[in-house]
C-alpha cells in the first residue's frame, strides 16, 4: 500500500513512529523494482571489490569449510549426510577483485550454473508442482474457510504464527505455503491481507532459527559447533538436542510477541482494505473457484482420504527398520535422515494427490489435462519472479567470489573479541554481530561457519558452553532475515503483497517488518539474557 494511502487510514496525531515508517515506506518505494535494484547491486559488488582488491584488504582467521574444498552453504541442510563434514582451518581471507582475469573468468563461466545451483529456485518449483493444483482445484481456500469457521477471531494469528515458525521443519516451505495463506486466512475474515502476509513472513523468517522440533540445519551447526569447541576441548560432542529446550520455549515466546506486533501494531497501521486496489486475477486464483457448500465438504473428505493415503506410503518407507527414508548408517528418522531431507518433496506430493482429489469431488479436476494445465499455470506466475532469481543468483554468487562479506564479518568479529568484555557483554555481542552481519550475509550455516571459530573457543575459555553461544547465535541470526533484501525470499514477499496493493513495492514490505525485526530483535534478547542468568538448562542433559 502506498504511504499515502496509509496516511488515510491513520489518525490526524500520528507519533514518530508512524511517521516515520511512512516516510520509509514512500522512500522505499521510490526504489526501483528488485530487478533494476540487483543490477545496480551486481555492478556495484564489481566496482567496490576491484577496489579493495587493489588495496589489498584481506584478514586471517579460523573458518569452518566443507571438507571437500567447497564454500560453506545453507544448500548443505538440505542434505543432512553433509552434517559432519565440515573440517577447521587457518585461512588468509582477502578481497578478490571481479575485474580480474579470474574474477572475469568467473563471471562468464559461473551465470548458468549460479542459476541453477540457487536452492530457492528447485524448492520453488518443485513446491508449486502440487501447491498450484491445490490452489486452481479450489483445496486452499476451502481449506482456508475451514480453518476459519473452527478457530476464534482471537486464535486464528496465533495459529498461523506458530505454524509458521515450526514451518523451518521443512526447510524453505513456509515461505512458499505458509505466508500466501496467511494473507487468504486474513482476507477471509475481513482482515488486511498484508497484515497476514506480515505476520506469516515474520513467523517464517524473523523466528527462522528455532523450532520444537529438529530440523534440517540443525546437524550441521552443531557440526561447526563441535569442531569450534574442539580447539579447546576436543572432549566436547555436542548433539542434535543442544538447544531444543531453547527452542521450545522461544518458540512459544516468539509466538505471542509476532501475534501481539500484528495484531497491535500492523492491522491499526494499516487500516481497511482496499479490495480495488488488488492485482483481480491474482486475487480470483487466491479465493479459488466458486464451489456450493455440499460439494465442497465432499471434496474436503476426499482431500482427507488422499492425505491418508500419501502418509501411509510415506510411513511405509520410513517406520519399517532398514527402510529407504531412514539413515542408512544409524537408521535415524529425524535430523540426519533422507526423509529430513525429502520434506519439500513430500509436502509438494501431498498437495498434489490431495488437489486432485478435491478437484474430482467437486468437478474442477475432471481429467489429466486439467491437472497440468493448473501446474503450467502456476509455474507460469513465477515467470517474472524466475527472471529475478537468475539476478539474485548471480549478485551473491559474485559476493561470495569476492570475500567482502567473511572480511568485514570477521573484522567485526576480532573487534569484539579484543574488547575484552565479561561473559554477559560478549554474549550480547555476539547477539549484535550476528544480527548486523546477517544483512551481509543471510544463510544460517555459511554465517555461522565464520563466526563459530571466532566465538565458541573464546567463550570456552570464559566458562561459556558452546551450546550457549549457539543459543545466542539463534537469537541475533533471525529477526533482520525480514529487512534485508538479500534474503533470496524477500523479492517473493513484494511479489505477494502487490497481488493485494498492486502500488506496493519494497518500501511496502520493510514498513511492514521494521517493527518485527526491532522488536524481536529486542525482546528475545532479554529472553536469551534471563534464561542465561537464570541458568535454565538449554537442552535435555545440556546446561546454560
Amino acid at each position: 500500500m502506498s504511504a499515502e494511502a496509509f496516511t488515510a487510514h491513520a489518525p490526524e496525531d500520528r507519533g514518530f513512529a508512524e511517521r516515520a515508517l511512512a516516510w520509509v515506506e514512500k522512500a522505499g518505494n521510490r526504489v526501483p523494482s528488485p530487478a533494476i535494484l540487483f543490477l545496480a547491486l551486481i555492478i556495484g559488488v564489481i566496482l567496490v571489490s576491484q577496489i579493495l582488491d587493489w588495496a589489498n584488504v584481506s584478514v586471517t582467521s579460523l573458518v569452518a569449510n566443507p571438507a571437500d574444498g567447497s564454500p560453506p552453504t545453507d544448500d548443505l541442510a538440505n542434505d543432512p549426510a553433509n552434517a559432519e563434514a565440515y573440517k577447521l582451518a587457518t585461512e588468509e581471507i582477502g578481497v578478490k577483485g571481479l575485474l580480474t582475469v579470474e574474477g572475469i573468468r568467473f563471471m562468464f563461466t559461473s551465470f548458468v550454473p549460479n542459476f541453477l545451483g540457487f536452492a530457492a529456485i528447485g524448492v520453488i518449483l518443485v513446491a508449486m508442482i502440487g501447491v498450484g493444483v491445490a490452489e486452481y482445484s479450489g483445496l486452499i481456500g476451502a481449506l482456508i474457510r475451514k480453518l476459519v469457521a473452527i478457530s476464534t477471531p482471537g486464535s486464528l494469528t496465533y495459529i498461523i504464527v506458530f505454524v509458521g515458525i515450526i514451518s523451518s521443519v521443512a526447510a524453505d516451505a513456509g515461505y512458499l505455503v505458509l505466508i500466501p495463506l496467511a494473507a487468504v486466512a486474513f482476507l477471509s475474515v475481513g482482515r488486511h491481507p498484508l497484515a497476514g502476509i506480515a505476520a506469516g513472513f515474520g513467523a517464517v523468517s524473523a523466528a527462522f532459527g528455532i523450532n520444537v522440533l529438529i530440523t534440517p540445519a540443525d546437524g550441521v551447526v552443531t557440526d561447526i559447533a563441535n569442531e569450534s569447541a574442539q580447539l579447546v576441548d576436543p572432549t566436547i560432542n555436542l548433539d542434535l538436542v543442544a538447544n531444543l529446550w531453547y527452542g521450545i520455549g522461544s518458540t512459544i515466546f516468539l509466538t505471542i510477541v509476532i501475534a501481539q506486533i500484528t495484531t497491535r501494531i500492523i492491522e491499526p497501521r494499516l487500516g481497511p482494505w482496499d479490495r480495488s486496489q488488488a492485482d483481480h486475477e491474482e486475487l480470483e486464483r487466491e479465493e479459488g473457484p466458486e464451489i456450493d457448500a455440499a460439494a465442497e465438504a465432499k471434496g474436503l473428505r476426499w482431500a482427507l482420504y488422499a492425505l491418508i493415503a500419501v502418509l501411509a506410503v510415506i510411513a511405509l518407507l520410513t517406520l519399517p527398520s532398514g527402510a529407504p527414508l531412514r539413515n542408512p548408517d544409524t537408521g535415524d528418522i529425524v535430523g540426519d535422515s533422507p526423509f529430513m531431507s525429502s520434506l519439500i518433496v513430500m509436502i509438494s506430493a501431498a498437495f498434489l494427490v490431495t488437489g486432485i482429489a478435491f478437484g474430482r469431488a467437486t468437478g474442477t479436476v475432471r481429467n489429466s489435462d486439467d491437472t497440468l494445465g493448473m501446474i503450467t499455470k502456476a509455474w507460469a506466475s513465477l515467470a517474472s519472479l524466475l527472471f529475478l532469481f537468475l539476478l539474485i543468483a548471480q549478485f551473491i554468487a559474485y559476493f561470495d567470489f569476492s570475500n567482502i562479506a567473511r572480511v568485514v564479518a570477521i573484522a567485526l568479529g576480532d573487534v569484539l573479541e579484543e574488547m575484552d568484555l565479561g561473559k554477559g557483554l560478549l554474549l550480547l555481542g555476539i547477539i549484535f554481530l550476528t544480527a548486523l552481519v546477517n544483512f551481509l550475509i543471510p544463510a544460517k550455516i555459511a554465517k555461522w561457519a565464520i563466526v563459530a571459530p571466532i566465538f565458541v573457543p573464546l567463550m570456552l575459555r570464559l566458562g561459556v558452553e558452546p551450546q550457549t553461544v549457539l543459543a545466542a547465535y539463534r537469537t541475533g541470526d533471525s529477526p533482520t532475515n525480514v529487512l534485508t533484501p538479500l534474503m533470496p525470499y524477500f523479492p517473493l514477499m513484494v511479489v505477494f503483497a502487490a497481488r493485494y496493493q498492486k502500488d506496493s513495492g519494497i518500501g511496502t514490505v520493510i514498513a511492514l517488518m521494521i517493527p518485527y525485526a526491532i522488536i524481536l530483535s529486542v525482546v528475545w534478547t532479554v529472553f536469551f539474557m534471563l534464561w542465561f542468568l537464570l541458568g535454565i538448562p538449554l537442552g535435555p542433559g545440556w546446561p546454560v
